[in-house]
């Protein structure tokens, strides 16, 4: 993605319909009350509530539009999106484990992309009421105002956010002595929301990832002057038959180099 060859206006009115979006999303998030939620469980145990489902009927009838394409954790796959140049990334709810636990670190992650680019983005925490907006060529806010991701050039010191079920599973165990602070939080989208703020300085993951889960983050890290990248050392390539890759490095830009050596020596 190169936010800077966007025309800025181009996206205004798809960010409006972003933020309208989460906010009518974040209503139905008050419905229910965190760590008291009934939930079912799909293929992998992944849980689903009835929250997911609701938000996603709504995101469906909030944002789709004649001649744009579907693609939601929470929706069927219908692959005539393929053929589609402008979509929609959506996941109703990442984190649904915290969710279900009463831990507030959940989101709705909204994602717009053209011709296999993610453009525009917005990630909401309804717990926090945290609400993260951003487009190529338009910077992000946070809470309505200006941000960037931080400006740390030396992972000495860094803070690098980890997957809780990565840290559980022992796939942080390594960075034990690191000399960078490593924190566990759920929610990869929400985790990429706050380094694109600049609230924290990188997060990445070695496992697999579908786009729902990182395209509205991608966007709004690269908006804000940060990088996102695959394990292929790849931009996001969004809308794809298989919507999944192999895992993601981002973070703030001066970390870049040191970020990609450091999980390519993981690999």
């Amino acid at each position: 993605m190169h936010a800077d060859s966007a025309d800025p206006h181009k996206y205004s009115e798809i960010l409006r319909r972003i933020q309208s979006a989460l906010e009518a999303s974040r209503k139905i998030f008050e419905r229910f009350t965190p760590g008291k939620i009934a939930a079912e469980y799909k293929a992998a145990m992944d849980p689903v509530t009835e929250a997911d489902l609701a938000v996603n009927t709504l995101l469906h009838k909030e944002l789709l539009r004649e001649g744009e394409g579907w693609l939601s954790e929470e929706s069927v796959d219908d692959l005539s999106r393929l053929q589609q140049q402008r979509i929609w990334i959506v996941d109703p709810l990442d984190g649904t484990r915290e969710f279900v636990a009463g831990i507030p670190e959940y989101c709705i992650s909204i994602a717009y992309a053209e011709n296999g680019r993610a453009v525009a983005g917005g990630i909401c925490n309804p717990a926090t009421k945290e609400v993260f907006l951003g487009a190529a060529g338009l910077g992000i806010t946070y809470n309505g105002q200006p941000a960037k991701t931080s400006s740390r050039a030396e992972l000495k010191g860094a803070t690098i956010l980890a997957s809780r079920s990565e840290t559980k599973r022992g796939e942080w165990k390594q960075f034990d002595s690191a000399d960078f602070t490593v924190r566990q939080m759920g929610s990869v989208a929400y985790k990429l929301a706050l380094v694109a703020a600049g609230l924290a300085d990188a997060t990445f993951s070695l496992v697999p990832k579908h786009e729902w889960d990182v395209a509205a983050g991608a966007v709004l890290i690269e908006s804000a002057g940060g990088f996102f990248r695959t394990l292929d050392d790849e931009p996001l390539h969004c809308n794809s038959e298989r919507p999944l890759i192999r895992g993601l490095v981002a973070g703030a830009p001066g970390l870049q180099t040191q970020l990609m050596s450091l999980v390519r020596s993981q690999q």
